[in-house]
This record gives structure tokens, C-alpha cells and sequence, in this order.
């Protein structure tokens, strides 16, 4: 009996729902479920689809664009990389696979990709074109920076140390 008294004795635990870490941003939950995605059709990293165009070159990615890439069995290197290649462009994207090859392995960084496997298929063209640049920003240089900044060739670089001269210079004015 005592053993009967103590199971009455002990209250079952009340069910609590495990909580986040509050609100999220929608913009934070995008690259995770995008990554989820990508993952499951065989990317382990979905830029590799978004920049096909500058990895391969925009003439090469309006022919062919990749589907998969596949890797042995635990591992992440000397992977097949699935590509579908519209029908008349089959012989020409066959015969500079292993130009593809290396500039795959050159965005990754290492020996991602040893194969390449051509399925003919419709290809949806990727848009090689550039995204529209923001328009420049109509607040003035500091003049101390100014003459510095124009001597970088890279525009892009240029115009993002630009916006950080800016930033800084607001930075140091509300303070004053």
C-alpha cells in the first residue's frame, strides 16, 4: 500500500510549449527555409543557382543551368554536378565541362565538384543581366574623403566606401 500511496502522490508534469527566441523578422527566416529547399534537391549552397550566370558566364547560362549536385556518401567534395542543357547546346557545353568544373571549384573555394553529368531538357533562361543599381546618394562627400575615394577603380567598392564615409560623417555630427 505505502507504494500505492506514493505513485497517487506524484502529480503528473503539466505540459509547457517550448518557446523561440521571440519575434523574427521574416527577412531572418528566409535564407533557412530557402536553404531547406536547396538542400533537399541536392544544393548545399544555393548560390550556386542564384549566381549561375557568373560563375559559368551569362552565354553558358542561357543554355544550360544546374539541377543537383551530388556527393558520395558523407562527404562534401568530389561531387557530380547535374546540369540541364537545352538539346542543340548539349555538344558545346560537353565539350567545356572541364572549363565548368574548375569555375565551380574556384566559387567554392575547393574540390566541390569531379564530374559533370548533361541531362538535355528545357532550360528556363537566368536573367545574366545586373540588377538595377540604386540610384547615388545626393549627400555630399566629406571633403577630406572625397579626393581619396576617387582613386579606387572599382565602382562598386567605390561606392560602398562612399556610403560608409557617409554614415560615419552623420555619425560624428549627431553626436556634435
Amino acid at each position: 500500500m505505502a507504494g500505492g500511496q506514493m505513485e497517487s502522490d506524484k502529480k503528473p508534469k503539466q505540459y509547457t510549449r517550448p518557446r523561440g527566441q521571440g519575434v523574427r523578422a521574416i527577412g531572418d527566416l528566409m535564407p533557412e527555409i530557402g536553404r531547406t529547399a536547396f538542400r533537399r534537391f541536392g544544393f548545399v549552397q544555393s548560390s550556386v543557382v542564384t549566381r549561375w550566370p557568373e560563375i559559368v558566364g551569362p552565354r553558358h547560362a542561357q543554355v544550360c543551368s544546374p539541377e543537383a549536385i551530388r556527393f558520395p556518401p558523407g562527404e562534401k567534395a568530389e561531387g557530380i554536378l547535374h546540369l540541364v542543357v537545352a538539346p542543340a547546346h548539349a555538344p558545346l557545353i560537353q565539350q567545356v565541362v572541364p572549363e565548368i568544373i574548375e569555375r565551380v571549384n574556384r566559387f567554392f573555394g575547393y574540390r566541390a565538384v569531379a564530374r559533370v553529368k548533361l541531362r538535355q531538357g528545357a532550360v528556363n533562361p537566368v536573367q545574366a543581366d545586373k540588377p538595377a543599381k540604386p540610384p547615388p546618394s545626393l549627400k555630399p562627400i566629406p571633403l577630406e574623403l572625397g579626393d581619396s575615394l576617387r582613386d579606387i577603380g572599382d565602382p562598386e567598392l567605390r561606392t560602398v566606401l562612399e556610403s560608409l564615409a557617409r554614415s560615419l560623417d552623420e555619425q560624428d555630427r549627431s553626436k556634435t
